[in-house]
This record gives structure tokens, C-alpha cells and sequence, in this order.
């Protein structure tokens, strides 16, 4: 009787590294596809990142256009010639003088509109108490407006819309009792009788005088004078 032959006999020893070999290199050939997954992962997310950066450069870049056409675009808009601008029963006193004095000065208009004044001049601003005519006679020889109320008939929301309409340097306001109409503006040598704030004749008298050209010394400083009573702002 012959012998029965076992299925479950021992793998070959060369056969086991064979396995062996193959397990190894699928390992290795693995770690490798893992190795340039990752890779293609990066570069795609690389390209996304400048993909969304060309976006929004493109989109900055159009906006900093925007900007620009609009600044040429507003820039080359004609300004007013203050010269072609007339105002109503506007007061003109030519020929005034501007001397340096010393001492309280006898004005021929009121509030005074230029002359003879201190050799200080008043700091531009807001002021809550009447300020010295000569220091404010100065700022007006310097460029700068100055916008009288009569305390009397202009409340503090009268106040407030003046200041809403005047520009921040260059202007003097300030309460001046007794004056003929509610509110006076004045510059060198011109002056309008207002009767309120809200008066339309007051932005144009701005416009066409705040620091003005035809004032004896246009540009020259308007602080670091000295300061009235009552400074607000």
C-alpha cells in the first residue's frame, strides 16, 4: 500500500523568499505611489493658491484703476473762478491800510473788514466770546474769513450750522454783539450782511474770498498768534 501523500507539506525555502522579495517591493512600490500622490496633492494645491492669487490681484489691480480714472476724473473737473462769483449787496472798502499798531483802532465799518491792526494776529478758529477787532483784522490781512453773530438773535443751533458750513482753517467765528443783521461775514476788504446762517450768500463769500489772493498777505500763517477768550476749537 503506498504511502498518502500530505497536502499541508512545508513551503520551499526558496519559494518563502520569493514571498518575501515580492512583499517587500510591493511595500516599496507603495510607499512610493503614496509619496507622488502627495506630490500631485501639493502641486495642485499650489496651482489653486495661484490661481486664487491671480484672481485677486486682478481684482485689486482693477480697483486701484478705478481709483485712479476716478481721482483724473474728478481732478479735471473745472473749478469755480472766484472772480465769476456775485454775491448780493456784497460791501467792498478798497485801498484799506495795514499798518502795524499798537492799541485799540477807530474801524470805519462794523465789524471791521481790514485796516490798521495789531502786529499779532488772532488764531484762526471757534470762539464763544468777542474776540480783539485788531488781532482779527490781522488774520484777515493773512487770508481768512471772518464770520460774525449776533448773540442776541443766533442760538447755539444757528452757531452749529455756521460751523457746518465753514471750512476748519482760515476762518475765525465768533460772537460780535450790536451788529445790523444776524450774521456778517467778512474778509479783506469785502463784507456781506447775512440774515442767518442759513443764508446762501454765506458759502459763496467763502468761496470766493477764503484765502484769497487779493488779502495783503495770502498764506501766511493763521496760528501761532495768540488765542481770543473763549476758544472752542
Amino acid at each position: 500500500m503506498s504511502p498518502s501523500s500530505d497536502s499541508s507539506s512545508p513551503v520551499p525555502p526558496k519559494a518563502k523568499d520569493q514571498a518575501k522579495k515580492l512583499t517587500v517591493k510591493q511595500e516599496r512600490e507603495a510607499r512610493r505611489a503614496e509619496k507622488v500622490a502627495a506630490m500631485l496633492a501639493q502641486q495642485k494645491r499650489q496651482q489653486r493658491n495661484r490661481r486664487f492669487g491671480w484672481i485677486g490681484g486682478g481684482a485689486a489691480g482693477a480697483l486701484v484703476v478705478g481709483l485712479i480714472i476716478t481721482f483724473v476724473v474728478t481732478s479735471a473737473e473745472p473749478k469755480v473762478d472766484p472772480a465769476s462769483i456775485s454775491i448780493g449787496e456784497l460791501q467792498t472798502y478798497p485801498d484799506l491800510t495795514a499798518n502795524h499798531v499798537s492799541g485799540t483802532v477807530d474801524y470805519a465799518m462794523t465789524p471791521p473788514a481790514g485796516g490798521d491792526h495789531a502786529a499779532v494776529w488772532l488764531n484762526c478758529g471757534v470762539y464763544s466770546e468777542p474776540v480783539p477787532n485788531e488781532n482779527a483784522v490781522h488774520a484777515l490781512e493773512h487770508g481768512a474769513v471772518w464770520v460774525t453773530y449776533d448773540p442776541a438773535v443766533v442760538d447755539e443751533a444757528g452757531v452749529q450750522t455756521l460751523r457746518d458750513q465753514l471750512p476748519d482753517t482760515y476762518v475765525v467765528l465768533s460772537p460780535f454783539e450790536g451788529l445790523a443783521s444776524p450774521v456778517v461775514a467778512s474778509a479783506w476788504g469785502n463784507q456781506v450782511f447775512l440774515d442767518g446762517g442759513d443764508d446762501t450768500r454765506l458759502a459763496d463769500f467763502v468761496t470766493k474770498f477764503w484765502r484769497s489772493n487779493d488779502a495783503p498777505e495770502p498764506g501766511a500763517a493763521c496760528t501761532g498768534g495768540v488765542d481770543g477768550a473763549g476758544k472752542v476749537a
